[in-house]
């Protein structure tokens, strides 16, 4: 053994110091010695442990790892543009690598999206869209149009703003948020509509749900409309035909902006750069995306901006009006430049169309688990699912609710201890595996994830 390998810290320190200094995000305060395993490898779409053991990845890092982990053209790239510009100021200087990703990103994006402001990751790229939102309406003289408008199960980040805009309300929390600028919609989910009703009448309800709302609170006061294509943090909910498009119409008819936050769906997720158009037939005023952007190697988050809202506020006269929101980090060379390469991977190994390919397999092995009587509902679409628990009929409420709290995390454990990772949330387990996987690696995903739901079943109802 070699002197710096015998120097190494054991797993248990690492354990230990992770425990003692590093909080993480929505880390309990009732957490002092968490049992997390420790990563140290990552290889296709492996995640590969200090012991060695390896998983697959199920969520994909955070929905993030497109092209799979250790890709040494991508530790290349990174390292060579560290090399020849670490860093220069977004206030003074331009540099190649975000002018060639903005210029990328406007031709990857649908319709007149072509200007690019360049964030930190997913939830300062939606902060910037409601922020411009607000600065947007000041300039055409309607500063009361402040207010914004989204849905429960939505989840848009964890700024104050991102914060407040999102919806997912099984999360409980103590944080502060502005709700005085916020109206949240009941739930778009239809497999939660009554017995009887047809997906066409739950999108009628949910779009008179928006119509109402917006006759309540006044057209002249809501700046924006914020939603997912796919509602991912929320449980995988995929709107009912039609509600995406008519939304859109809506809020075009009351001038109200539409942000679609694509910080899940975008770069290849649902088997396109975008979803909006190619998937939802909409082009939305403003697009935020992240996470995939840079498959999760860097940092990086985007806010697309149309040149409709753009044209309108370009001015003479307003030459010393600026748009003051921005970061140290904006346009990052080293991160633009994972950008460019992770793009340049997707497109040469064609894994939009692998994802196409793939995923009619990949929903019909989800859609397969519903066989199992603790398993309420499944959903998915592209490389996304989520599985959700239920509990049977004529349990009592303490069994009720063991299984609508522990179901996801009783999965997790027994996945992982079989190989596997998926993301527990309360009574739901998701999963957005990285966009190389192949159908063979799809059924043993799918079958250690059969196997755990069957011993969860087994040991709860």
């Amino acid at each position: 053994m070699n002197s710096q390998a015998s120097r190494a810290p054991t797993t248990r320190a690492i354990r230990r110091w992770d425990n003692e200094h590093f909080l993480h995000p929505w880390e309990s305060m009732g957490t002092e010695d968490a049992d997390r395993m420790v990563a140290a490898e990552g290889e296709g779409i492996e995640l590969i442990d200090a012991e060695g053991r390896r998983y697959i990845d199920g969520p994909g890092g955070m929905w993030c790892v497109q092209i799979g982990y250790g890709r040494k053209e991508m530790a290349e790239a990174i390292g060579a543009q560290a090399m020849r510009l670490a860093y220069h100021s977004p206030w003074s200087f331009a540099s190649r690598p975000s002018a060639e990703l903005a210029r990328k990103l406007a031709m990857l994006a649908p319709g007149d999206l072509n200007t690019v402001f360049f964030a930190t990751g997913g939830s300062s790229a939606v902060d910037s869209a409601l922020r411009f939102a607000q600065f947007y309406n000041n300039l055409r003289g309607k500063p009361e149009k402040k207010r914004f408008l989204s849905r429960e199960k939505s989840y848009h980040g964890s700024t104050y703003l991102s914060a407040s805009v999102s919806g997912k309300e099984r999360d409980g929390s103590v944080l502060d948020i502005e709700k005085r600028l916020v109206r949240v919609l009941p739930n778009i989910n239809p497999s939660i509509r009554a017995e009887g009703m047809s997906e066409a009448e739950w999108c009628d309800a949910k779009i008179g749900e928006l119509e109402a709302a917006i006759a309540e609170e006044g057209a002249e006061t809501i700046a924006a409309y914020i939603s997912e294509p796919v509602m991912a943090s929320g449980g995988v909910v995929v709107p009912p035909v039609g509600y995406h498009r008519r939304s859109r119409e809506i809020c075009r008819a009351h001038d109200i902006l539409y942000i679609a936050d694509e910080v899940v769906t975008a770069f290849g997720r649902l088997g396109h750069w975008f979803a909006s158009e190619d998937v939802f037939g909409i082009v939305p005023d403003i697009i935020t995306c992240a996470k995939g952007l840079t498959s999760g190697y860097l940092p990086l988050g985007a806010t697309i901006i149309s040149d409709r809202l753009m044209n309108e506020i370009y001015a003479e006269g307003r030459e010393d009006v600026a748009f003051k929101n921005g970061y140290t980090y904006s346009g990052h060379p080293v991160c633009c430049a994972a950008a460019l390469k992770s793009i340049e991977i997707i497109e040469r190994e064609r894994l939009l169309e692998h994802v196409r390919e793939v995923s009619p397999h990949f929903l019909a092995r989800l859609n397969d688990l519903r066989r199992h009587d603790i398993v309420g509902d499944t959903r998915g679409l592209g490389l996304v699912g989520c599985v959700e628990g239920r509990p049977a009929p004529g349990m009592k409420e303490k069994e009720r609710l063991a299984v609508d709290f522990e179901f996801g995390a009783r999965v997790d454990a027994k996945c992982e201890a079989m190989g596997l990772i998926v993301r527990p949330l309360i009574n739901m387990c998701v999963f957005s595996p990285p966009l190389i996987i192949k159908r063979d690696e799809i059924d043993r995903m799918f079958d250690i994830l059969d196997k755990a739901i069957g011993q969860v079943e087994a040991e709860m109802f």
